[in-house]
């Protein structure tokens, strides 16, 4: 059977396309495509993950190989604390001869499962997920577990539920919690409050747990009126924020910068000042936070460290090694700035 024009010239587009891609000659690329020898695997590597890259599909004899593409499944890329660790997974997985996959979830779009079934489509070697449904105790996980039974590589990115045995990387919320509270309580509060993530959140129960051991160490009450929950949005952070302030609380520590954001801009609203009236505190250190007005006092996720963490665990199972499924705690730091301040002493006091 002769080869159709229109076949012929979509060869030919695509050993163009491909060899532009990875940077070598056609006839290289051609060679790979043919499982002919004289190419080195690196180049090999390149030009197949080329072909996946551009959407093109595999020669027959070539498809039973996994792409060197790798997931990154993000919740958002709004809070700039996920573009901040896309850059340095991103980076990490390039050094190690794979190309990153970006996969974020939107409001009407791709669900964490269709991604998967996207990545899986695909051939990607591994993948890793960040801040997304494994720390929701009442999202759905069945993608998970479906990962979990075809035994492919996978990191989880932050504190994970019950039940899913993947290697797991994250930040020390007890730790976290255990520095924003000590600052604040060597300031002189002693009505301090938090705001959380939802209530089926992982990371925000674990805070929350930290927050009540601090609390009883130093010997000051806390009660169910001194914490509240909202979606990690500024405007949320802003309407929880303002039923704390009326009830006395003059420091507020937060689950993530957005939160603390939107606390600011409560404390303002109510005709108060950050830190005079009330201290705030953030947690991620995110981008700009020390260009923020006051500048955001926060606890800084180590993140080129578990970035980089998280693709190391990842490729060593793409290499065949069993990784440990215990998880990896990375200590914060905490980052003092403008926005927490001395406790207003009272009038007549």
């Amino acid at each position: 059977m002769t080869e159709s024009p229109a076949s012929g010239r979509t060869a030919t587009r695509r050993l163009a396309e491909v060899a532009k891609k990875v940077g070598v000659s056609e006839a290289t690329v051609s060679r790979v495509l043919n499982g002919k020898p004289g190419v080195s695997e690196a180049t090999r590597a390149a030009v197949l993950t080329a072909l996946d890259v551009l959407g093109y599909e595999r020669p027959t004899q070539l498809r039973g190989e996994r792409a060197r593409l790798v997931g990154l499944v993000l919740p958002e890329l709004a809070n700039p604390i996920f573009p901040a660790l896309a850059e340095v997974v991103g980076g990490a997985l390039a050094q190690r001869g794979f190309t990153p996959v970006l996969c974020t979830r939107t409001a009407g779009g791709l669900s964490e499962a269709d991604y998967v079934e996207m990545l899986l489509d695909q051939q990607v070697s591994g993948v890793v997920f960040a801040g997304g449904h494994f720390a929701e105790d009442d999202a759905p996980h069945d993608h998970y577990h479906r990962l979990l039974e075809l035994r492919l590589p996978v990191v989880l990115v932050n504190a994970a539920t019950e039940g899913l045995a993947f290697p797991r990387v994250s930040t020390d919320d007890e730790v976290a919690v255990e520095q924003a509270f000590g600052h604040l309580v060597s300031l002189g509060h002693e009505r301090i409050g938090m705001v959380l993530g939802p209530e089926d959140h992982v990371p925000s129960n674990r805070k929350l747990q930290a927050f009540r051991a601090e609390a009883a160490r130093a010997g000051l009450e806390v009660g169910p009126q001194d914490v509240e929950r909202s979606l990690f949005a500024l405007e949320g952070g802003q309407a929880v924020t303002n039923r704390l302030v009326k009830r006395g609380i003059t420091g507020i520590i937060c689950a993530s910068d957005v939160l603390a954001l939107g606390a600011i801009r409560a404390v303002r609203r109510l005709g108060l000042s950050v830190p005079e009236d009330v201290s705030v505190v953030g947690y991620d250190d995110s981008a700009f936070m020390n260009c923020t007005h006051p500048p955001l006092t926060t606890v800084r996720q180590p993140l080129e460290s578990i970035g980089r963490t998280a693709v190391t665990l990842l490729v060593s199972q793409i290499d065949g090694a069993v990784a440990s499924t215990e998880e990896l705690l990375f200590e914060p730091e905490l980052v003092v700035r403008g926005s927490t301040g001395p406790v207003r002493a009272k009038v007549g006091a």
